[in-house]
């Protein structure tokens, strides 16, 4: 098939290095783009990742805050248990003193004639 072609080899070669230049700047466009995009799915990306992490610590510290109240409020109800060396009642009348006689009696060490 022959095409009958007015242009001069000067104006095929401008329009050959016009299209060249085209194609070499889509090119370029292209890659800009896809770094464009990466960029902005790694960002995406770790924004979410920080949300995530964010939202896990604020649970913990929730439930930890959720636990301290409970155990406070457990610790109010409860009355506390008197010690040995507690001289008051919980009725705060004063406790009697420790009878000297109720010391607890010293075992003698059993000497075993027979184990010789």
């Amino acid at each position: 098939m022959k095409v009958d072609d007015a242009r001069t080899d000067a104006d095929r070669r401008a329009s050959e290095a016009g299209t060249h230049r085209a194609e070499t700047r889509a090119d370029q466009l292209e890659r800009i783009r896809l770094s464009q995009e990466k960029e902005t799915y790694e960002r995406s990306r770790r924004s979410a990742h920080e949300a995530r992490q964010a939202a896990i610590i604020e649970r913990r510290l929730a439930s930890s805050e959720q636990l301290a109240r409970a155990r406070a409020q457990k610790l109010g109800a409860e009355p506390h248990k008197s010690s040995a060396r507690f001289s008051g009642s919980a009725d705060g009348k004063q406790a009697s003193a420790p009878v000297e006689g109720s010391k607890k009696k010293k075992r003698k060490p059993s000497s075993d004639s027979s184990a010789s």
